[in-house]
């Protein structure tokens, strides 16, 4: 472990924040993290939570009051999504088309569902058509995609048609959007999407454990209209509005450091502003694609779904993919990761969020990859990238 030997403190390594996340935090961030605690019903924090609901129905495009940041990582915002929708013995419909879609179904089964799939290849979207013929034939109540699928760099397109196939139904819709919210345009009130979570180390750039949800009118009524108490008691959506609906009663120990770190960082995008942290995100990504695809390395995704936030670049025959990840990260501090699941060995995941998405990492990650992937053997033009990369970002 690094630290100083004279304190014993903590010395974090310099590093370039380029996986699939948590991304660099900008210093607004850590320096809101490290001011001084009050407690979780101190009036000052009900006035901090209140900022980050404000701030939260902002960043979702939505007007729901049920909107609020789960003391969590992103995976317990989509349980606490699951867990509170689906009751015992009721079907749920869930993607294969990519590892967290797999994670949908796994969390739906403990909470009691009944679990069937709707299939496309990894790395694609889900076709409306295959969707309305999965409602057609198994009839679910609860239906979840993935907006931003983390294992393959695709983006979900077409979402207002599969909210409208699932409404159609009398079904629920649950979007994750752990990988895309404030990178990507989504628009929860005008897409028609009745839950959306994500997480808050990724493209907000604030510490993970305080991560943004919303349920909206027409499905908090299905969970006051249970039957079964949800089988979580720390995520029951009904408690944990007793500490974040209007009356601010105890429930759990707010964490208090990551909540204002949050608050921070969705300060910065109000402060950007929306529209333009998309633009940005695409900008910056559209640099890292150009400057890859130029030396070679294409995308292992169609540009008419690719997710700027997360990019899926090929490995190169005959490299060894997990050679690149460390000497990327030993001799230039750049961190990246290797595929999952069915794309284990078979993709570089390059991560564009938040704090990390600025021009000079692109630059500093194009340079050192190329120069790496020629020593390793590939087949590059890592100049031709560097060029392609620069003249993208001067556009």
């Amino acid at each position: 472990m690094a630290r100083n030997s004279e304190t014993d403190e903590l010395v974090p390594p310099d590093r370039t924040l380029l996986g699939p996340g948590p991304s660099d935090a900008h210093p607004r961030v850590l320096k809101a993290m490290a001011t001084p605690f009050v407690g979780y019903l101190d009036d000052y924090y009900v006035e901090v939570m209140d900022d980050v609901q404000e701030l939260l129905r902002m960043l979702f495009c939505t007007d729901n009051e049920y909107t609020f940041a789960v003391s969590g990582t992103g995976s317990a915002a989509m349980e606490t999504a699951f867990a509170n929708l689906v009751e015992p013995g009721e079907t749920v419909l869930v993607p294969s088309n990519g590892y967290f879609g797999d994670r949908m179904g796994q969390i739906a089964e403990r909470a009691g569902g009944e679990v069937v799939t709707v299939d496309a290849p990894w790395g694609e979207p889900l076709d409306p058509d295959d969707v309305a013929a999965a409602f057609d034939r198994h009839e679910p109540t609860v239906f979840g995609f993935v907006h931003g699928e983390t294992s393959t760099g695709a983006r979900q397109t077409q979402i207002p048609e599969l909210a409208r196939i699932a409404h159609d139904h009398d079904a629920y819709v649950i979007a994750d959007t752990v990988a895309s919210l404030g990178g990507v345009e989504f628009r929860t009130d005008e897409w028609g999407v009745d839950v959306v979570y994500s997480g808050s180390q990724k493209c907000l750039s604030a510490p993970p454990g305080s991560s943004p949800i919303t349920f909206n009118d027409r499905a908090v009524q299905k969970v006051h209209d249970r039957e079964e108490p949800v089988r979580s008691w720390y995520l029951d959506l009904e408690g944990v509005w007793e500490y974040w609906g209007a009356e601010r009663n105890y429930h759990h120990t707010g964490p208090t450091a990551t909540t204002y770190a949050l608050r921070e960082a969705l300060r910065m995008v109000e402060e950007e502003g929306l529209e333009d942290r998309w633009a940005r995100h695409r900008r910056v990504a559209g640099a890292l694609k150009a400057g890859v695809e130029a030396m070679g390395v294409p995308l292992n995704v169609d540009d008419d779904h690719w997710l700027p936030t997360l990019n899926p670049v090929q490995v190169p025959d005959g490299v060894d993919d997990g050679r690149v990840i460390d000497r990327l990260m030993d001799e230039h501090g750049i961190e990246i990761v290797g595929g999952l699941g069915a794309l284990s060995g078979d993709i570089f995941r390059v991560g564009c969020m938040g704090n990390s998405a600025r021009p000079e990492n692109i630059t500093h990650f194009i340079a050192a990859f190329g120069s790496i992937l020629a020593e390793e053997g590939a087949d590059v033009d890592s100049d031709a990238g560097a060029v392609a990369a620069a003249r993208a970002l001067e556009e």
